[in-house]
């Protein structure tokens, strides 16, 4: 480890030491289960929004088997509000593949973990490290920000050059904390965040960087606007019409994509959850 190293990796467990944020519920649990509701809801959603789902998911719905045996109804209806509700079809349909096909527990390798429905790398690797204090290399938008900020021969991404994930991840690997990893990247993701509070923006510098398209007037908002009635009753399109406020035409694609993907079915004019 050369000096460069040595002053980032202090610098980063300085500031998690005075300023982290120790008291998340799913930092104070090192159950698969409940870690990867956090991840998995954590997606495109800011922090504060979630606590307050993550207890309310998990008061629903406190093991993998009572997850598992729910219906898609329930799971959605306990989802509403955090929206991208294909995670919680994925979240649902993980928790079906862990008790059919590993007896109720999580793989504990990583591998294992990858193999499940709708778990990418990250959020294999964050189980990993979480769960088992694995250290397994792995890179989220905090965890970027915070390299781009430290190491100044990243930065020729700013002059219209992107960063691979490949390219940075040899950087996260040779400051990877094997002792402890579970810390190391709780101290990186909060140090990212403050970055990022400070005005430091410079996620851009990632080829893996997309800019959220806006949620108003969206084909998302239409698509959670029709699945928070259906969680509730069957309707027809006409009555979803009645009572959204969107073009005809915007329902039908809503519709239409929902069937496709599995979210609902169509019996006669009704629409119901999957």
């Amino acid at each position: 480890m050369n000096k460069q190293q040595a002053a980032f990796i202090k610098t980063v467990k300085t500031f998690y030491k005075k300023s982290g944020r120790h008291d998340l519920p799913w930092r104070l649990t090192t159950d698969p289960y409940k870690i990867a509701v956090s991840e998995i809801m954590l997606q495109q959603t800011q922090v504060n929004r979630v606590k307050e789902k993550y207890a309310e998911f998990l008061k629903a719905f406190p093991t993998v088997q009572k997850l598992a045996n729910a219906s898609l109804q329930e799971v959605l209806s306990h989802w509403s509000g955090l929206g991208y509700n294909r995670r919680a079809r994925f979240l649902h349909a993980m928790a079906k593949t862990v008790v059919e096909n590993h007896k109720g527990k999580f793989p504990q390798s990583f591998e294992g973990l990858l193999a499940l429905p709708g778990i990418g790398h990250y959020t294999a690797g964050a189980i990993s490290a979480f769960a088992y204090n694995m250290p397994v290399p792995i890179i989220e938008t905090n965890i970027r920000t915070v390299y781009f900020h430290h190491f100044p021969e990243l930065m020729h991404a700013l002059n219209g050059y992107t960063v691979n994930d490949k390219e940075l991840m040899s950087y996260v690997a040779q400051t990877l904390d094997h002792k402890n990893p579970r810390e190391w990247y709780w101290a990186l993701m909060d140090y990212g965040s403050y970055l990022k509070q400070s005005g430091i923006k410079i996620h851009r510098a990632s080829k893996h960087y997309a800019k959220q398209s806006a949620f108003k007037g969206s084909l998302r908002e239409v698509r959670g606007g029709i699945l928070k009635i259906i969680t509730k009753n069957s309707v027809s399109a006409a009555q979803l019409q009645k009572q959204l406020s969107f073009e005809k035409d915007r329902i039908d694609q809503a519709l239409t994509a929902l069937q496709q993907e599995k979210f609902i079915t169509k019996k006669g004019s009704v629409y119901s959850i999957a």
